[in-house]
């Protein structure tokens, strides 16, 4: 990228929430290759760093500072908002209730935007959000899920507790944009894969009932690699005339979900699946669901025709978006990737 297409310079400081993750390590080490080298990495006093000691190991003339801080303390998120040109927001909640959910994505959202409007130097927001926001309700099997695609409008009807959570962050995003002129854009990017990452993605299927029930068939799979994400992230950062936009990240040559299942099955570990077509399986959602209602909640609806939808419906995703405007590339192809991955799998057994 040519250095007049950036908002900040290399020796700028960036904040990193959520730094140690497993897509948070690298988006660390993008920015390190990419010759940023001032660096906030705000991680909870409890988390493992040792993947991301191991990438700071790889840069010792880096100016890194690990900033051990909870997001739900208001004065932890000032002081690490202090001397920040661009933040990276990646930390959110992945607890499985909707309290959990909320408070760790949305109330800890909330008190980073307070910290950066009373600081007042941010020159952006990246908010790294989910696909899991939109809603295909009103699409068609096959029809292009892009950016301009609605989002959840009954998330609780959903019953998952992340994909609430996430909508209700970019929600808050735009509101403190709207109300403050804090400049932001917000990434969605697809099922993230890569060493680390040891479930299977669920746009495949779902591991219940002591089996694996493989739910995607030929529907194409939104995958993309970790550290083509992370370099999706960075870019999101520190490109100028992008502000306000919301940018889909998912790889090119997408497979389909069969493809995935057997090169896993084959390259990585081998298990037995069953594989139930859509319609059934929205049949048994319908079911479910009703039943739920029925019964006032003593059955959770963790089985409905929407959340059947959005992962199993079959859709065609793009990245047109973030290659024009941004100038991303997945630099790590596929066939690659997907072998990276497949080995990670098999060591870890």
């Amino acid at each position: 990228m040519k250095e007049n297409n950036r908002i900040i310079d290399r020796n700028e400081l960036i904040l990193i929430t959520g730094s140690n993750g497993f897509i948070g390590t690298r988006v660390v080490d993008a920015l390190l290759r990419s010759g940023f080298s001032n660096l906030r990495c705000l991680v909870r006093p409890s988390g493992n760093l040792a993947d991301l000691q191991a990438v700071l190991d790889a840069a010792p003339g880096a100016r890194v500072e690990i900033m051990p801080g909870n997001l739900l303390s208001r004065e932890d998120c000032a002081n690490a908002v202090k001397g920040v040109a661009v933040i990276l927001h990646l930390a959110a909640g992945i607890e499985k209730t909707f309290p959990g959910s909320f408070m760790n994505s949305v109330v800890a959202t909330r008190n980073l935007l307070d910290a950066v409007v009373d600081g007042g130097s941010l020159r952006r927001f990246v908010n790294v959000s989910s696909f899991a926001v939109y809603s295909n309700w009103n699409l068609r099997s096959g029809a292009l899920l892009d950016e301009e695609c609605e989002t959840e409008s009954r998330p609780v009807e959903r019953a998952e507790p992340y994909a609430f959570a996430k909508l209700k962050q970019d929600q808050l995003v735009i509101e403190y944009s709207q109300k403050f002129g804090i400049p932001y854009v917000i990434l969605r990017p697809g099922a993230v894969y890569g060493p680390r990452a040891r479930q299977l993605t669920g746009r495949v299927g779902i591991d219940t009932f002591g089996i694996f029930l493989h739910l995607g068939g030929s529907n194409q799979i939104p995958l993309t690699y970790v550290d083509n994400c992370a370099q999706a992230i960075v870019l999101a950062g520190i490109t100028s005339g992008v502000d306000g936009e919301v940018f889909n990240v998912v790889d090119d040559n997408l497979p389909s979900s069969r493809k995935f299942l057997r090169m896993y099955k084959k390259h990585g570990k081998s298990f037995r699946s069953i594989y139930v077509p859509y319609w059934l399986f929205y049949c048994l959602s319908w079911i479910w669901e009703n039943y739920s209602k029925r019964s006032k909640g003593q059955l959770p609806p963790v089985f409905n025709r929407r959340r059947c939808a959005i992962y199993w419906k079959g859709n065609k995703y793009s990245n047109n978006k973030l290659k024009e405007r941004v100038g991303w590339r997945p630099a790590v192809p596929f066939a690659e990737a997907s072998k990276r991955y497949f080995e990670f799998v098999r060591r870890a057994g």
